[in-house]
C-alpha cells in the first residue's frame, strides 16, 4: 500500500525540487534561530541593567514581554530545525530500507530459482549415473539401449544429411564459379564491343567532318 502511494508522479515531480526546497527551508531555519539567540542575549543584558536601576514598572515589564518573545522564538527555531532535520534523516533511512527491501526480495526470488534448478539438475545428474551403472532394473537398461540405438540411427541419419548438403554445397560452389566466369566472358565482350563502339563513332565523326569541309 505504501509502495502505491510513494509511486504516485507527484512524488517524481517533486523529488526534482524537494533537495532545494529542503536547503531553503534549513537556511532560513538557521537564520531564525541565530536571530533568537541574539535577541534573547539583548534583552537578557537589557533585563539585568533594568532590574538594577530600579525603573518604572511599565518598561520593566516591556522588557520582560521582548525577552518572552525572543526566548519563545528561539525554542520554536531551534525545535524545528531539529525535527526539519529528523525527518530529513528519516526519510533517507525509510528510503534506503525500502530499497533494500526490494533488492533482498530480488535476491530471494533468485536464490530460490537456482536452488530448484539445482535439485532438479542433482536429479537428472542421479537418474543418468544409475542408467550408467547399471544400478537401474532391467525396464531401464532396455530403456537406456533403445535409446543408444535411437540415437546412433540419428547420428547415421545426420551423417547422411551432412553428405548430401556437402555434395549440394560444392555443386553450388562449381555452378556459382562456372557463372563467375561467365559473367566475366560477358563483361569482357561488352568492354570489346564498347571499344569498337567508340572507334565506329570516331569514324563517323571523322567522315561528317571532311563532308563538312
Amino acid at each position: 500500500r505504501w509502495q502505491k502511494i510513494f509511486m504516485f508522479p507527484l512524488w517524481s515531480k517533486m523529488a526534482v525540487f524537494w533537495n532545494k526546497m529542503f536547503l531553503t527551508i534549513i537556511v532560513l531555519l538557521i537564520v531564525l534561530f541565530l536571530d533568537a539567540v541574539r535577541e534573547v542575549r539583548k534583552y537578557s543584558s537589557v533585563h539585568v541593567n533594568e532590574k538594577a536601576a530600579n525603573v518604572n514598572s511599565s518598561a520593566f515589564d516591556h522588557i520582560q514581554m521582548k525577552l518572552f518573545r525572543s526566548q519563545r522564538n528561539l525554542y520554536l527555531s531551534g525545535f524545528s530545525l531539529f525535527l526539519w532535520l529528523v525527518l530529513r534523516r528519516t526519510v533517507t533511512l525509510l528510503t534506503q530500507l525500502a530499497k533494500e527491501m526490494a533488492s533482498h526480495a530480488a535476491l530471494e526470488t533468485q536464490v530460490n530459482d537456482a536452488t530448484e534448478a539445482a535439485k532438479k539438475y542433482m536429479a537428472e545428474n542421479e537418474r543418468l549415473q544409475e542408467a550408467l551403472s547399471g544400478k537401474g532394473d532391467g525396464k531401464k537398461k532396455e530403456s537406456t539401449d533403445t535409446t543408444e540405438e535411437k540415437l546412433k540411427e540419428e547420428v547415421e541419419h545426420l551423417k547422411a544429411e551432412l553428405q548430401k548438403t556437402s555434395h549440394a554445397f560444392h555443386k553450388a560452389k562449381t555452378e556459382v564459379a562456372a557463372v563467375k566466369k561467365q559473367s566475366e566472358g560477358l563483361r569482357r565482350e561488352y568492354d570489346q564491343l564498347m571499344k569498337e563502339f567508340e572507334q565506329l563513332q570516331q569514324n563517323l565523326n571523322k567522315a561528317e567532318d571532311k563532308k563538312d569541309l
